[in-house]
C-alpha cells in the first residue's frame, strides 16, 4: 500500500523519528501514565531500526519530560505525561505529513477487520468460542487502561485466530502495528475502554451464534474507535480531518 510513514523507520534522522512516533503514540493513549515502554531490544525490533537510534529517541523524551528513565533492576522508561511542548511538532511529523495514507489504512482495516469478523462468526469452534469468552471477561475485569489494552489485543488475536486461515491472522497483526505507528498498541483511556466494552460484547455474542452479517456490522463500527482517536488527536494539532465515512 505504499506506507512507508507507518512501517519501518528510514536512516536519516532515525532517532527523531523514533521520538516523533513514540510522543504520538503516548499523546494517543497508546501508553498510559506511569506505563513502562517497550524496552530498547523490543521498539527497535518493532521499528526495524537500530538500538543506538531507541537510546537517542529516549533521551529527547526524556528532556521533554514525557517519560522517566530509571536505571537499575526494573528499570526502563516510564510515560512521565502525556503532553509536552515538543508533541505538537511530533505529532504532525508522524501523522500530519502523510495523512492521505492514514486515511487509507482506515477503511483498509475496516474492510480487513470485517471480513476477518465474519469469517470467525462462520469457523469458529468451540475452542475458539471460548477463547474469545475469556478474552472478554479478562477485558470486562481490567482494572487500569494499560491491562484492558492486553485483553483487546488477546480478544481479537482470538477473533481472528477463530477466522482459521493464518494469512489473516497475520494480516490483522501487520494492520495493529500499522495503525499504531510500529507499537503494536491501540490507543485506551477509560472513555475508550466504555465505548468499546459494548462492542466487544455484541461481537463476541454474534460470533458465538455463527451470525457473520452482523459480526462484520459490529467490526465496521469497532474499529472505527482507533480512527476517531486519531482524528481527535490530528484535530488537536490544528488539522481538519473529514468525519468518520
Amino acid at each position: 500500500m505504499g506506507h512507508e510513514s507507518l512501517g519501518p523507520l528510514r536512516p536519516a534522522r532515525t532517532g527523531e523519528q523514533v521520538a516523533h512516533r513514540l510522543a504520538t503514540a503516548i499523546a494517543l493513549g497508546e501508553f498510559s501514565l506511569g506505563d513502562r515502554l517497550p524496552s530498547e531490544r523490543d521498539l527497535a525490533a518493532l521499528l526495524q531500526v537500530s538500538r543506538e537510534s531507541v537510546r537517542t529517541a529516549l533521551r529527547t523524551l526524556s528532556g521533554s519530560g514525557l517519560v522517566e528513565i530509571r536505571r537499575g533492576r526494573g528499570g526502563g522508561a516510564f510515560v512521565r505525561a502525556e503532553w509536552a511542548e515538543a508533541s505538537e511538532h511530533a505529532v504532525r511529523s508522524a501523522l500530519l505529513e502523510r495523512w492521505d495514507e492514514f486515511e487509507e489504512l482506515f477503511d483498509y482495516r475496516r474492510l480487513i477487520e470485517s471480513l476477518i469478523a465474519r469469517t470467525a462468526a462462520e469457523r469458529a469452534t468451540a475452542d475458539d468460542r471460548a477463547a474469545i469468552a475469556r478474552a472478554l471477561a479478562g477485558f470486562d475485569a481490567a482494572a487500569t487502561p494499560g491491562e484492558a489494552r492486553e485483553h483487546d489485543v488477546a480478544l481479537h488475536r482470538a477473533i481472528a485466530r477463530a477466522a482459521r486461515n493464518a494469512r489473516l491472522l497475520a494480516l490483522h497483526e501487520r494492520l495493529l502495528s500499522e495503525v499504531s505507528l510500529g507499537v503494536s498498541a491501540e490507543p485506551y483511556t477509560w472513555a475508550i475502554y466504555e465505548e468499546a466494552r459494548p462492542h466487544h460484547h455484541a461481537l463476541a455474542d454474534a460470533i458465538a451464534r455463527g451470525d457473520g452479517d452482523e459480526a462484520a456490522r459490529i467490526a465496521g463500527r469497532h474499529f472505527a474507535i482507533t480512527e476517531d482517536a486519531v482524528r481527535r488527536l490530528a484535530r488537536r494539532v490544528g488539522r481538519a480531518t473529514p468525519p468518520e465515512p
